[in-house]
């Protein structure tokens, strides 16, 4: 992430950290990761994993890392919004599986097919979007499910409009119980810079806090677990020079 962008949003942050009273939050008042990490890292060993999802958690993904920061632990009821393929499924619903649950939702389709199907999957639900309504355009809809502790989504967020993101902030929202989190993870653009073609798959990272904030969001903390030297933000995230080495902003929310 470039110092500048980082500069905005940890000002940002602070501020977010006063106004809403959170200075109180510190990581030594968290529950112990261990059972947690050593439920993740044999999940990482599991089956159903391809050679190239392996081939990813040490260098671009760091998923034991990225989910301590996001405060993710063993016993909870979790949602993954738009799960691709199934990367970090493979890891949380075994990791979840007989103490917690995973919940899956928003462009469910290759997931279903590829992972939800395999052994030891059987636990995990999909959580329809109503008839009609796509990622691109959704109107005014809540979750079939209420009180979760944590939602989370990876790369995601930047595939949609301001209005549609308002529109799944507050879903995101009302299915958590008061204390849960929110954690985002996606392609850093820069602060305030117009959308181009080059660009238009990344996401501002001020900008994602500031719709937080709106939607009624605290802003607990960012990490830098994700950021990127090589990147200056200016290719397509696909581009080859790119492409597995892109900025990314790790950013976590609580519902008050």
């Amino acid at each position: 992430m470039t110092r500048f962008v980082l500069r905005r949003y940890q000002a940002l942050a602070a501020l977010a950290v006063v106004v809403m009273g959170l200075t109180g939050i510190t990581h030594a008042a968290e529950a112990d990761f261990a059972n947690t990490r050593a439920r993740l890292e044999m999940a990482m060993e599991g089956p159903t994993r391809t050679p190239a999802e392996i081939a990813r958690d040490f260098t671009e993904r760091k998923p034991v890392e990225t989910l301590e920061f996001f405060r993710f632990r063993h016993d909870m009821r979790v949602l993954e919004l738009i799960p691709g393929a199934g990367w970090y499924t493979k890891l949380l619903a075994p990791t979840l599986r007989g103490s917690g649950k995973l919940y899956v939702a928003i462009n469910t389709d290759t997931v279903e097919q590829q992972v939800l199907n395999q052994p030891g999957f059987d636990e995990v639900s999909v959580l329809r979007l109503p008839d009609g309504m796509t990622l691109r355009n959704l109107s005014p809809f809540q979750f079939d499910v209420s009180d979760l502790d944590m939602v989370l989504t990876f790369r995601n967020l930047h595939n949609m409009s301001p209005e549609s993101r308002a529109v799944l902030n507050k879903a995101v929202f009302d299915s958590l119980k008061p204390g849960g989190l929110y954690g985002i993870k996606d392609h850093t653009r820069r602060h305030m810079e117009p959308e181009t073609r080059e660009n238009g798959r990344r996401l501002d990272p001020v900008l994602v806090i500031k719709e937080l904030l709106d939607a009624g969001f605290e802003f607990v903390d960012f990490s830098t677990l994700h950021a990127s030297p090589v990147d200056g933000l200016t290719l397509e995230v696909g581009d080859e020079a790119v492409t597995g080495q892109t900025d990314r902003f790790t950013l976590l929310f609580r519902k008050p």
